[in-house]
């Protein structure tokens, strides 16, 4: 199934067998495509790109589909990368966090900082910190793999 074409976003780069790759979901994933492109919201004069993942419900593509400015999507990959590490070392805290120190990290970004942080407005956190633990350790080997594949990416880069 190839990904469609004219809907308003408008790919370039595509990967059309995403759902064969889509982490624990591969070979039974409504993802079925990523691609780069140009964006849905541009207006008239201003041309900017973006990255979509595309789902298909069986019968149709789905409104559930995202598409992300690249710059987001690169966010994204960093706060993956950022809570990885900080699960690295979450066990020498009791709660698996500081509550007297939420705060992870400050990733300057742009003349200011994206601030992550421990969730502590979120009443179940002593529980969903170790839940989210526990899975990001199941996923460790398909996360370790993509970890590597972006660090030699990025390396090749220049960066």
């Amino acid at each position: 199934m190839n990904i469609p074409t004219n809907l308003k976003h408008k790919p370039v780069i595509v990967v059309p067998n995403y759902e064969q790759v889509d982490g624990k979901q591969a070979n039974d994933s409504d993802a079925k495509g990523l691609s780069i492109g140009l964006a849905q919201w541009n207006d008239r004069g201003s041309v900017e790109a973006s990255a979509k993942v595309w789902r298909y419900t069986g019968e149709k593509w789905s409104r559930q589909s995202e598409e992300l400015p690249l710059t987001r999507a690169l966010d994204l990959a960093i706060l993956v990368c950022r809570t990885n590490l900080y699960f690295q070392d979450a066990y020498r805290f009791p709660k698996f966090y500081n509550p007297e120190q939420p705060i992870i990290d400050r990733i300057g970004l742009q003349g200011d900082a994206m601030s992550v942080e421990v969730c502590t407005d979120n009443p179940m956190i002593d529980t969903d910190i170790r839940l989210l633990h526990d899975a990001l350790s199941q996923e460790g080997e398909r996360l370790g793999e993509r970890f590597r594949v972006l660090a030699d990416m990025l390396k090749q880069m220049g960066y």
